[in-house]
């Protein structure tokens, strides 16, 4: 585990990527192997989708998505083991991933200012965190959630690659449908932030030709290398 614990405020790994690219299950893998929290960024949008969804609105009416965000008790857990993902006292932990919330979570992810109260709502999660540090995943951590975290990764791969490990996750068939879908929503997303750019000082780990264990090792790298020079200073001081 990297020793942190000198830290004054919960040192933030943030990590972005397009779908498809392994960041959720790394960021995971990540956390667990450290000892650090996971907040899984996306679970806030599918959160507020499902909300919107349970008020019999629809996600495309701009209106219901920020009338239903004025109203929005959310709350998330950071263990990587436990991540209980609750709408004020319901546990949608589940629900928010079935197929009814996926199409439609890039209605609420698209509104400018659902990501402003969305992300504040972040800052404040992983500040109250009483783990160490925490890894923070999602599409525009690196440069709007957490743009001065001492570790900024851009966990990115090759386009069929990200369409063939999708595939494999929800086993489907036909992974020209499954590219397909996952173009379109890259696509769809990166009308409202990019996230398959690198901004200067982030650090891209390409994990086109690594296997998960793999890109596992790159991004500890990645973290290890950021944190020697901290620790060396606490230790000094």
């Amino acid at each position: 585990m990297t020793d942190l614990s000198s830290q004054a405020v919960p040192f933030i790994v943030a990590i972005d990527g397009p779908a498809g690219s392994g960041k959720s299950s790394v960021s995971k893998a990540v956390a667990r192997r450290l000892g650090y929290g996971y907040l899984d960024t996306g679970a806030a949008y599918r959160a507020l989708a499902w909300h919107v969804l349970e008020r019999g609105e629809d996600t495309a009416d701009v209106d219901a998505v920020l009338a239903a965000a004025a109203d929005f008790p959310f709350s998330q857990g950071l263990d990587p083991d436990h991540r209980a993902v609750l709408v004020g006292k319901t546990d949608v932990t589940d629900a928010i991933r079935e197929p009814r919330v996926s199409g439609a979570v890039s209605g609420v992810a698209r509104v400018p200012a659902v990501r402003v109260q969305v992300n504040e709502a972040f800052r404040r999660i992983v500040a109250e965190s009483d783990f160490p540090a925490v890894v923070v995943e999602g599409r525009d951590i690196t440069t709007v959630v957490a743009p001065d975290a001492p570790v900024r990764i851009l966990l990115t791969a090759a386009p069929e690659v990200r369409a063939a490990r999708r595939a494999a996750e929800l086993d489907a068939e036909d992974a020209g449908a499954v590219a397909a879908a996952l173009h379109h929503r890259d696509a769809k997303d990166s009308a409202v932030v990019d996230f398959l750019t690198a901004a200067e000082g982030v650090e891209v780990v390409d994990s086109t030709d690594l296997d998960f264990d793999q890109t596992i090792d790159a991004v500890l790298a990645v973290i290890r290398r950021a944190a020697s020079p901290l620790q060396q200073g606490a230790d000094n001081g």
